[in-house]
């Protein structure tokens, strides 16, 4: 085994340590769905809701889920009971919340592409922000002399990597703050009222950063008088590792609410705030179960490898920024076994398909120690709540996309969406004669 390379050693004899399931949990849920499965808790998912409704605010607050984390119907419904609105990144995933049962008017969309459809979207309520000029001419051309909301890049963001910072000069979220001038000119040729202003800059847990940002989004809100609205995004950071930090809410929150109440005294507008959690909703509610497949080694200067039944098609961040998910094998059968360090190696035809890379470098290797690995045994990646099933490189190889599971809060198992098949694969080829 070659030395020198990073390594996460931890008691993997269960996996309760990260996640909501036990190990007889989890040989149930191999023999009874078969394996990948993504498994969700509702009650961890109702608890990180609660969490972010307690926000500390000042005037109000609204809660909106980014519903680009985890998508699934089942999980939509359970956070519009809670009370919380719905951030949609595309006219898609507007419709998908429709479809769902949300109401139109908690549903506003913040999208990189205009959609196609905005028109429709608009007449059955949905609100949405304008993220850039020419976005923002297009919903004045459709809405004139209207009310309006606009995304701005108050030019600071913060993310644990340039792929996960939406905020700032590397960053074509928003109107730059820069141009703000001219967004007004347009709201005034179209008898716009800007009443809401979005901001958003990216992941982390720092309570300065998020004031620092707040501040700057403030200033920019002093420039419309109308503005009643001010939406900070999301992005709290979220430990999935053992050891890693979560993002403190309530410090976050009491930070903000300082700078608010400031802003009512100077400017004499209370603004209301709305939040746009998604990973810290759903990351460490999610769960993916595999199964072992086969057990190799490199020779004695190399390393052992774990290879799965699933990989980069459920669990893509790994392969993309380096990103790390607590991962256990589970025996088959109750047993106590020794340890050994492995490399975790997806099903692709495809050498990125690790899941152990090292932290924050998709290049490099860093074997994790895992209770000894048998053909047939459950292996578990935890933290896979969020941007896992939603971003999956589905269908590569023409592996078909993966079930996912709802354990309810009286510990039954619901089947929400079903494991796919060839012919679904195949369904919208259109073959020509030769």
């Amino acid at each position: 085994m070659r030395t020198g390379k990073q390594r996460h050693k931890m008691d993997q004899a269960s996996i309760g340590q990260f996640s909501f399931l036990s190990d007889e949990q989890v040989r149930r849920i191999q023999q009874e769905f078969g394996t990948p499965t993504y498994v969700y808790d509702q009650r961890t998912l109702e608890a990180q809701g609660r969490r972010a409704l307690e926000f500390p605010n000042a005037y109000g607050l609204t809660v909106r889920y980014a519903m680009k984390a985890l998508s699934n119907a089942a999980v939509l419904r359970i956070v519009d009971r809670m009370g919380i609105h719905i951030d949609a990144s595309s006219g898609f995933e507007a419709a998908r919340a429709l479809r769902a049962g949300v109401p139109p008017g908690h549903i506003q969309i913040t999208a990189q592409e205009l959609p196609a459809d905005l028109a429709t979207l608009l007449d059955q309520g949905v609100l949405f922000t304008a993220c850039s000029r020419r976005q923002l001419r297009a919903y004045g051309e459709l809405r004139p002399g209207s009310e309006a909301c606009i995304r701005v890049n108050p030019g600071l963001g913060s993310g644990h990597s340039n792929r996960t910072n939406t905020g700032g000069p590397s960053a074509s979220y928003g109107i730059w703050h820069g141009h703000l001038d001219e967004a007004l000119e347009l709201a005034q040729a179209y008898k716009l009222s800007i009443t809401r202003i979005h901001t958003h800059i990216g992941s982390g847990g720092d309570p300065k950063v998020w004031e620092r940002c707040a501040r700057l989004s403030l200033e920019i809100a002093a420039q419309f008088p109308d503005v009643h609205t001010l939406n900070l995004g999301g992005g709290f950071k979220v430990g999935r590792m053992p050891g890693e930090e979560t993002a403190d809410v309530q410090a976050i929150g009491r930070a903000i609410k300082a700078d608010f109440e400031a802003f009512a005294r100077n400017h004499g507008r209370k603004l209301h705030l709305e939040i746009e959690p998604g990973t810290y909703l759903a990351a460490n509610a999610g769960a993916l179960v595999c199964t072992v497949i086969d057990v190799v080694d490199t020779g004695p200067k190399g390393y052992n490898f774990i290879k799965i039944d699933s990989g980069m098609n459920e669990v893509l961040r790994p392969s993309i920024y380096g990103a790390q998910h607590p991962i256990a094998v589970v025996p088959a059968t109750p047993e106590q076994r020794g340890q050994k360090d492995y490399i975790v190696a997806g099903r692709c035809c495809e050498s990125g398909d690790i899941l152990t890379p090292e932290p924050g470098n998709p290049e490099a290797l860093a074997p994790r120690t895992l209770a000894e690995a048998r053909i047939g045994d459950a292996l578990v990646v935890g933290g896979a709540g969020a941007y896992c099933a939603a971003m999956a490189t589905k269908n590569y190889n023409s592996f078909p996309e993966a079930p996912e599971i709802l354990l309810a809060n009286d510990g039954t198992c619901h089947l929400i969406r079903q494991r796919q098949t060839l012919d679904q694969i195949l369904q919208n080829e259109r073959p020509i004669s030769s």
